[in-house]
């Protein structure tokens, strides 16, 4: 579905012309592209963060206590004259229900009707998905964001047969190397930690920092297939393409490496119209 979008340049790239090199399947540098009018677009840091808690917290499962743990008792209010704390208690004088007793209910626990979703509406998140492809253009924003990479001109783009050319993890490094991307997988990797706290205990053993984004035809290229289980590595198509691609944690700036095929099947998707 194509979406036309009208707005203006970002007044920073006034009488700017964007540029990035297209590489070959030797990692050598074929020609240098004109970026489309779709990297001149603003970053809009605000709109971007709420377009990613609206597509992380839909992935959230809402959780939430039994309305009634802890109030199932058959336990009743003594009265006064006792010499003893005015909460239900038992026959045997055992206290029940309220929170500073054993078994007793928890203050404010989760709620499962809880509304943990935030909304966006089609037109904001197309606005944050835009400005999240145009920041991955921006070398001082990707390098703000802790990227690593030996490369001046951003973002990557590579020729259609590098996707069927590589089909071993280790011919893909030597082709990263050559077009300077690889120093960031390293860096993943060496910032592969174990998380501080109790959700060690609950499948999150491991922190891995995002590295390069490859966006590809298709998944079933033998180079998706190829770079799929490098650390930090995220693996898109332009159908699929999301601000949890673009924008990990609400921060625009991701290392990106992306097929000649790939850009034009975005820039068709996404199309801007500039005053």
């Amino acid at each position: 579905m194509t979406r036309a979008l009208v707005s203006i340049r970002d007044p920073r790239l006034e009488n700017m012309k964007l540029v990035a090199y297209l590489y070959d399947v030797n990692g050598e540098k074929v020609s240098e592209l004109e970026l489309p009018e779709l990297f001149y677009y603003p970053i809009r840091k605000d709109i971007i963060n709420r377009a990613f808690l609206s597509a992380f917290t839909a992935m959230l499962q809402p959780k939430g206590r039994d309305p009634l743990a802890g109030k199932r008792t058959t336990a009743k209010y003594w009265g006064v004259g006792y010499g003893l704390a005015r909460v239900p208690r038992l026959p045997n004088g055992t206290a029940r229900f309220v929170v500073s007793t054993r078994k007793g209910h928890i203050a404010f626990p989760p709620r499962p009707d809880r509304r943990i979703h935030e909304e966006v509406n089609k037109n904001e998140r197309v606005i944050a998905l835009i400005s999240a492809l145009a920041a991955t253009s921006r070398v001082d924003l990707v390098r703000e964001r802790g990227h690593v990479f030996t490369v001046d001109k951003l973002p990557v783009i590579i020729v259609d047969d590098a996707e069927n050319q590589y089909s071993k993890t280790r011919e893909v490094k030597e082709f990263l190397e050559k077009i300077g991307v690889w120093s960031d997988i390293e860096r993943s990797y060496r910032r592969i930690r174990i998380r501080a706290g109790r959700g060690k205990m609950r499948g999150r053993r491991y922190i891995e920092p995002r590295s390069v984004l490859f966006v590809l035809s298709s998944y079933d290229k033998p180079f998706a297939k190829a770079v799929r289980n490098l650390p930090g590595v995220d693996v898109a198509t332009p159908s699929n393409l999301s601000i949890l691609h673009l924008a990990p944690g609400g921060v625009p700036g991701r290392l990106m490496v992306i097929s000649r095929s790939a850009l034009n099947e975005v820039i068709d998707k996404y199309k801007v119209i500039y005053l």
